[in-house]
């Protein structure tokens, strides 16, 4: 359910991202703001019941989390065990399963940890949840793909055909940028051979991971269709970097 092996940046077209350092954020904020979060969680929906009853019922209760306690506006989710266990309907041993699995798969993110008594404050990662979802918007409609910018996402899938002579190696990095390294090869080895494989580690910068691209048009190409995945491959390998930049190697 939550692993991803197709190409493509985070959607666009409706969706306002922020820009810092190079970095695009989705967020459901705006003037069409309700229309936004309708279309997340329609994503959401089409993904569940693509898969298995297991996907489906981790997915509506993550749902049931969004619908009744999420912060859009902050991208907070602040409940504890025993609130989410009568929400769900389940035991608190249910929730830790489901939580963890939630987590693991990179779709939500520990903001601040739980401490004396006050419960941890969680946060969606969007950018992931489009990426994972992506594959079953096509059972909504034409229109609702065209809607989500789709279509925008063509030329990074015409790319992932450029693939080099000689096969790169996923373990050449260390730390947080050599675990990113290896998600991305496993999601997709043609687009990490041709354009992840020449990212080098440049270290980080207030908890922002800096990469060195070996040219002005990879760095370029990299910022402009890849930073939506760069940034969540280094999400999962250290949640409390929440930035990446690209760079021109000189």
């Amino acid at each position: 359910m939550f692993s991803s092996d197709h190409g493509g940046t985070p959607p666009q077209g409706q969706f306002e991202q922020g820009r810092a350092q190079g970095m695009q954020r989705i967020r459901a904020v705006g003037r069409e703001a309700a229309a936004k979060k309708y279309d997340i969680l329609s994503a959401m929906m089409a993904h569940a019941l693509a898969g298995d009853a297991q996907d489906q019922r981790l997915v509506l209760r993550l749902m049931a989390l969004i619908t009744t306690r999420y912060n859009w506006q902050v991208d907070e989710l602040s409940i504890g065990q025993r609130e989410i266990a009568r929400l769900w309907c389940v035991d608190e041993r249910t929730v830790k399963r489901d939580m963890a699995r939630l987590r693991a798969s990179g779709w939500i993110t520990v903001k601040r940890q739980g401490a004396r008594g006050r419960v941890s404050v969680l946060g969606l990662d969007l950018d992931r949840i489009l990426l994972d979802t992506r594959p079953a918007w096509s059972n909504i409609g034409p229109d609702y793909v065209a809607r989500m910018g789709a279509e925008e996402m063509a030329p990074e899938e015409a790319d992932r055909t450029v693939v080099p002579f000689r096969r790169a190696d996923v373990a050449a990095a260390e730390g947080v940028w050599g675990a990113a390294r290896a998600h991305l090869a496993a999601e997709d080895r043609a687009l990490f051979d041709a354009w992840f494989a020449g990212l080098a580690d440049g270290g980080i910068d207030g908890g922002c991971l800096v990469l060195i691209a070996p040219s002005r048009f990879h760095a370029t190409y990299c910022r402009t269709h890849l930073i939506g995945r760069l940034r969540t491959a280094v999400r999962r390998s250290d949640p409390r970097l929440s930035q990446v930049r690209v760079e021109a190697g000189g």
